[in-house]
C-alpha cells in the first residue's frame, strides 16, 4: 500500500510523519533510506533536506537533550537498585545502556531537527 501525503497540518500528522521518519513538506517520502544513511532529497517531493554546510549542529543539541535523560535513568535506576556500587560502575553501566541507542538517537534527532526547522523557518 502507497502512502498518500498527510494533508493535516495539525499536530498529530506532524508527530506521525516524525515518529515515521517522513519528510517535513509532504509528510511522505522517507528522510532516511537506510539505518544511517539520509537521503540527500525527499524521493517524493524533492526537498533538500541538509541546507548548508553544518546543518545540522542543531540536531547534536537534540541528540543530547533525548540522551541525557535515558543515561541519568538509568544510572538512577542502577544507583538505587545496586547501592553497593561505585560511582564509576554505575556511570559505565548507564553508558552501556546508551550504546546501543545511539543509532535511534542520531536517526531522531536529525529527524526532529527538520522537522522543527522547516516549521520555524521554511
Amino acid at each position: 500500500m502507497v502512502d498518500q501525503p498527510d494533508t493535516t497540518r495539525d499536530a498529530g500528522g506532524r508527530w506521525r510523519a516524525i515518529r515515521r521518519g517522513r519528510c517535513p513538506a509532504c509528510r511522505v517520502g522517507d528522510i532516511f533510506s537506510g539505518l544511517l544513511t539520509m537521503n540527500a532529497t525527499c524521493p517524493a517531493c524533492g526537498l533538500t533536506f541538509d541546507r548548508e554546510p553544518g546543518y545540522f549542529t542543531g540536531a547534536m543539541y537534540i541528540s543530547y537533550a533525548l540522551g541525557v535523560p535515558i543515561a541519568a535513568s538509568v544510572a538512577l535506576t542502577a544507583g538505587f537498585l545496586f547501592p553497593e556500587w561505585s560511582f564509576e560502575r554505575v556511570i559505565a553501566v548507564a553508558f552501556a545502556a546508551l550504546v546501543p541507542l545511539s543509532p535511534l538517537l542520531f536517526r531522531y534527532s536529525r529527524i526532529l531537527w527538520i522537522h522543527f526547522d522547516r516549521t520555524v523557518d521554511p
